[in-house]
């Protein structure tokens, strides 16, 4: 009996680093949907596909859930012994660069596209794209799962170098909602998380508050009709 083809997943993930690098005051905005799927069934429409890699570095996960799962659980490992070793937590850079080796060396089994990114005291904010087979890039801001497609152009578009807090977490925003609205495998909500000098906080913009763009219906204005 022939193999059965491993499960279709579909996401969207964004990161964008903001501030003013010249006065050194930087921080990172990470999003992510929340909806996993095996094909077009709906397995999870709240999961967090964000995770903790290490102090002020975070990984945004999108292909394969337990692929990215297995490879956040293995960096994590690594990170913890490495900073017993050196009696500090590794910089964004170097967790990174673990994520990216992790990915190269089993990129034949693994189906993971991710982006690290956070915030430590020697550079700052960093974006690192991690996509499937395991190069990594520092950028100004990334995104990919099945849903970056859709929102390469409007990204491209309204990047602004040097935004502030608030515009970078509107930048996000928009476009995850963007995402969600054309790319049938993300959906759910919007969770978010900023990182800067100060730590680390977490956003949420529930499944009923996420913009509604193109054709797509406002289920609680029908609801109301009725």
């Amino acid at each position: 009996m022939a193999a059965r083809e491993a499960p279709e997943t579909g996401t969207t993930v964004v990161a964008v680093r903001y501030g003013d690098e010249t006065h050194g005051r930087t921080g990172v905005v990470l999003g992510a949907d929340s909806r996993v799927s095996t094909g077009t069934y709906v397995s999870n429409r709240a999961s967090n596909k964000i995770a903790r890699l290490a102090e002020g570095t975070y990984l945004l996960r999108s292909g394969s859930a337990a692929d990215t799962q297995a490879v956040g659980d293995v960096v994590r490992d690594a990170v913890e012994r490495l900073s017993w070793e050196m009696q500090e937590s590794p910089s964004v850079h170097v967790v990174s660069q673990i994520t990216a080796r992790v990915a190269y060396a089993n990129k034949d089994r693994l189906l993971a596209a991710m982006i690290v990114a956070g915030w430590d005291r020697r550079r700052g904010g960093q974006v690192h794209g991690v996509p499937i087979g395991g190069t990594v890039v520092n950028l100004p801001w990334s995104v990919d799962g099945s849903g970056s497609t859709y929102i390469y152009g409007h990204c491209d578009a309204t990047y602004r170098p040097g935004m502030d807090r608030e515009q970078a977490v509107a930048f996000v925003k928009e476009a995850l909602a963007l995402a969600m609205a054309r790319d049938g495998s993300s959906g759910g909500m919007i969770r978010m998380v900023v990182v800067d000098e100060d730590g680390a906080e977490e956003m949420d913009v529930r499944g009923d508050h996420v913009p509604l763009y193109h054709e797509e219906i406002d289920v609680e204005a029908v609801l109301a009709v009725r």
